[in-house]
């Protein structure tokens, strides 16, 4: 741990670190929630429903295990509001169809967390609503065009990445998709969820109207028309269900897109003079050429993208308490454009790039950037992100953030896939299971992006440390790729 403290300090950062994890198992209101400890289970995308958005039995299992694993905030995974609102063909879609099996998936969960730990009365379940705009799988759904991220963005009926002549989804599409959000919380509150998250992250589309600066009309340029929707669809969550619990998972920063240097033209490619290894200099991660100022991007500076600027984030985060949120959980960048800002890793995807920077910086990034969010908004928690590649430490460190109020909760994402029962051991063993905890290997991505599966869609899990289930289709992947 004090190689961790010095080297952040090299960094120009100051880690807060703590053995006294106790303050992780204090009591927290979230709304009308009463939590009985600060750990968080967030939402990862397993992508093991079925076609009809149904969850499967990957799904029930991964629940129950979330359930049975003691963290009292257990935030669902992207849920779509409407089939074409979604990111693959397995993702879960709460409709009329569907309904039944998620609440017997949540039940399932609350049982084996009752069963585990001696009550559920202090347990909060609930699902994160999510429209992915650009990233639909059937095809692209756009508030905005980003001349670089849509450099990226494929139109799967004409096999090619779309440019600025790709329609926009108009004004009035904007306030059908608030109406099904609408009907997507009424069944959610239907099936017994204790809160919905109004999902704002990663570049899906509540996250892109953020960064529609560009957009013409009343949902894009300024500040307020940018958070028109969403604040429409809070209001009438608000009116409708006064006593529901509404919480938001928010990028506070965006960057732009990474490729790999080997991927750019030769022209294009910056000298590197501190790198030896010539298969990383080939697969280093470089900014895409882009011009200056950005026209779209949220929590970034136009002029550098490098920078974090927080001055909309802050502003977003105080309108969101005031229009009634009850918790932020904070997260940035984009999984598909550029994943060493969303989940700093030891390795990359196998699709991806090697990062441009050590991952503890962008570990920093994220505690930094919840702890001015938290300030921000004292009143309600602020759930932080990025403490997975901390891996054994990742406790002392939430435990020092919690204790110095630079965040409420702690959430642990891709980390759950492989130690789900990371809060329960925490508490009677005083430290993480060293043989479940997540090493940033890398291999839940690597088996999500791999696509050529009868369902179009690999199931994610940790082939490492939950070997009997995901191994298997690890070989597959592994196969597969050796015959390309």
């Amino acid at each position: 741990m004090d190689d961790v403290v010095a080297e952040a300090t090299q960094f120009g950062s100051t880690l807060n670190v703590s053995d006294d994890f106790s303050v992780l198992f204090q009591p927290i209101q979230i709304g009308s929630l009463t939590l009985g400890n600060r750990l968080c289970v967030q939402p990862m995308e397993g992508c093991d429903g079925t076609f009809d958005g149904v969850p499967d039995e990957l799904t029930f299992r991964r629940y129950v295990r979330f359930g049975a694993g003691g963290a009292k905030l257990i935030w669902g995974e992207a849920t779509a509001i409407d089939d074409d609102a979604r990111m693959n063909p397995r993702q879960l879609w709460l409709h009329d169809g569907s309904a039944s099996a998620i609440e017997a998936m949540l039940k399932g969960c609350r049982d084996a967390h009752r069963n585990s730990m001696g009550t559920d009365s202090d347990l909060a379940v609930g699902l994160q609503l999510t429209h992915s705009g650009r990233f639909s799988y059937r095809r692209p759904l756009l508030a905005t065009h980003d001349p670089i991220l849509d450099r990226l963005t494929l139109d799967k009926s004409t096999k090619q990445m779309i440019d600025e002549s790709y329609p926009l989804l108009s004004d009035d599409d904007l306030k059908r998709i608030e109406d099904r959000y609408l009907v997507a919380v009424k069944l959610a509150v239907k099936i017994g969820c204790d809160f919905v998250d109004v999902k704002q992250c990663h570049r899906y589309l509540l996250s892109e109207m953020l960064a529609a600066k560009n957009r013409q009309g009343i949902y894009g340029g300024s500040l307020e028309n940018r958070t028109r929707l969403v604040r429409n669809i809070i209001g009438r969550i608000r009116d409708e269900f006064p006593k529901l619990t509404i919480v938001t998972r928010m990028n506070v920063y965006d960057g732009i897109p990474y490729v790999r240097r080997d991927k750019l033209p030769e022209s294009q490619r910056p000298v590197l003079t501190d790198e030896t290894d010539p298969e990383r200099i080939a697969g280093i991660g470089i900014a895409m050429p882009h011009s200056l100022p950005l026209s779209t991007g949220f929590g970034v500076d136009l002029n550098n993208h490098l920078k974090v600027d927080l001055a909309e984030p802050r502003q977003v985060a105080r309108w969101l308490n005031e229009w009634g949120v009850s918790a932020i959980n904070v997260t940035m960048g984009n999984p598909y454009a550029n994943p060493h800002v969303v989940r700093p890793a030891e390795f990359p995807p196998v699709d991806g790039y090697h990062a441009p920077e050590h991952p503890l910086i962008g570990v920093l990034r994220h505690l930094e950037a919840t702890a001015a969010i938290q300030s921000e908004v004292p009143d309600i928690p602020v759930i932080g992100s990025g403490y997975s590649w901390l891996q054994d430490y990742a406790m002392h460190v939430g435990a020092g953030n919690v204790l110095a109020q630079r965040c409420s909760i702690v959430g642990m994402g891709r980390a759950t896939l492989s130690h789900p029962d990371f809060a329960k051991h925490l508490k009677e063993n005083g430290t993480l299971n060293r043989k479940a905890t997540c090493r940033t290997f890398s291999y839940c991505t690597n088996l999500m992006r791999a696509k050529n599966h009868p369902l179009g869609q690999y199931a994610t899990g940790c082939p490492p440390f939950d070997k009997e289930v995901y191994g298997p289709l690890w070989k597959e992947v592994e196969s597969q790729q050796e015959k390309k």
